[in-house]
This record gives structure tokens, sequence and C-alpha cells, in this order.
């Protein structure tokens, strides 16, 4: 049985024992139970299950940062008078390669303002993304690669 697995049994296990079954108490049995899996860590390899539930939440938190940030921009970019920007399609190179990573980082750049991921080569070396304003392509793959793409490694390898 997996760490996550027992974390989620566990949850289970104490909303029926506690006889309140809210989102907000089986929020907290899992919290509780993450606890008690990382004090057994011998037994349910609960250290590194830790770190990885820290680290699926830094990469929440980045994704707030960055949908908050880009919406901004674009809601500047939207009511300027004059509307200077370059459009394009670019092919981001994956450092990514398994199914769920890229499905994830798709779906990240998807749900930022501005950005969205159009298609994954053949090969699934390339992510194609359209970009509202293309005019420093070279930065906004370096973002891509140090936030979501270095999030997404940092959680799941």
């Amino acid at each position: 049985m997996t760490a996550f697995s027992m974390n989620v049994l566990f949850a289970v296990i104490w909303v029926a024992i506690s006889g309140s079954a809210t989102f907000l108490n089986f929020v907290f049995g899992f919290f509780v139970s993450a606890l008690a899996i990382g004090l057994v860590r011998e037994q349910a390899d609960g250290l590194s299950y830790l770190k990885r539930i820290g680290r699926i939440g830094s990469l929440t938190l980045l994704f707030f940062k960055e949908l908050a940030l880009s919406a901004f921009k674009v809601a500047v970019l939207v009511t300027r008078p004059k509307l200077d920007i370059k459009p394009g399609i670019f092919a981001f190179p994956l450092t990514v390669d398994r199914d769920f990573e890229i499905t994830l980082l798709a779906n990240l750049i998807t749900l930022t303002p501005g950005t969205l991921s159009v298609d994954v080569s053949d090969d699934r070396r390339f992510l194609y993304v359209h970009a509202i304003d293309c005019s420093d392509i070279a930065a906004t793959k370096r973002d891509i690669a140090d936030g979501f793409e270095r999030k997404i490694l940092e959680a799941f390898r």
C-alpha cells in the first residue's frame, strides 16, 4: 500500500471515528495522518512522502502566484489604448518526459492567462505554446523552465 493511499484511508477512518463528515474534518484527518506516517517513516517511507507533499504544496503556491501575476499582466496589456502585442506560437523544449508530468505542465501553462498549450511533438521533446505576447520568447521559455517545469521535477521525482 502506498503512503498516499494509507494517508487517505487514515483520513477516512478519522472522519468515521469523529462522526463529522465535512471537508474540513477530512483535510484535518489527512494532515494528522500525514504526520503519523512521518513518525513511522521506516515502515511507510513517510519522510519522502512528507517532502513530496511539501513540494506539491510549493508547486501549488507557484501556480497561484503565476496565475495572479499573469492575470494582472494580461489585464494591463488589454486595457492599453494601443494594443502593442506580438502573439505567436513557440516550441518549448521539455525536460519532463513522463506523460503525467507533460500533461501537468501543459495544463498549468494553459490555466495561466496569456498562454495556451497547443500540442506536444510526436517524440515528446517539445511542447508548442501559444503566447499573447512573444516579444521575448527566450525569457518566456526561461520562466517556464525555472518555474513550473523545475517544481514539477522536484515534486514528482
